[in-house]
């Protein structure tokens, strides 16, 4: 598990290698990872987009972002914690995702950005 603390709010994520499959003639990797966001702030706050840079061993580099996290713009009053799972298909068995999430404080009003630390993805056949 990997966590980091911006402005009070805490991510941390944990990932999961879910296996291979072949789809058009090509191997890919399946990944989960769960993320929890918590608010050690004593603002209320609220997750508005998501930013990743996802690194795969065997490609470029590729930019995902988008609204909210699986459908969802979570509130967090102080104290109060959000957890989200979600996957990543890459082509080789290593790889790496990064990123940051939009926020709002409610108090301020202002938008701030949370780091999301880079986690690791990889196959555990792949490890030495």
């Amino acid at each position: 598990m990997v966590s980091q603390i911006t402005r009070g709010i805490k991510i941390s994520v944990m990932t999961s290698f879910e296996g291979t499959y072949f789809k058009n003639y090509k191997i890919h990797f399946a990944f989960s990872y769960e993320i929890t966001i918590e608010n050690h702030s004593k603002d209320s706050v609220q997750l508005t987009s998501r930013h990743w840079e996802i690194y795969d061993s065997l490609n470029d580099l590729e930019y995902v972002d988008g609204e909210g996290v699986i459908g969802k713009k979570p509130v967090l009053k102080p104290g109060e914690q959000h957890t989200y799972s979600s996957g990543c298909l890459l082509s080789s068995p290593y790889g790496a995702m990064k990123g940051y999430f939009n926020m709002i404080n409610f108090t301020s009003t202002k938008s701030f950005r949370v780091i999301v630390p880079t986690f690791k993805m990889c196959a555990p056949f792949a490890m030495n």
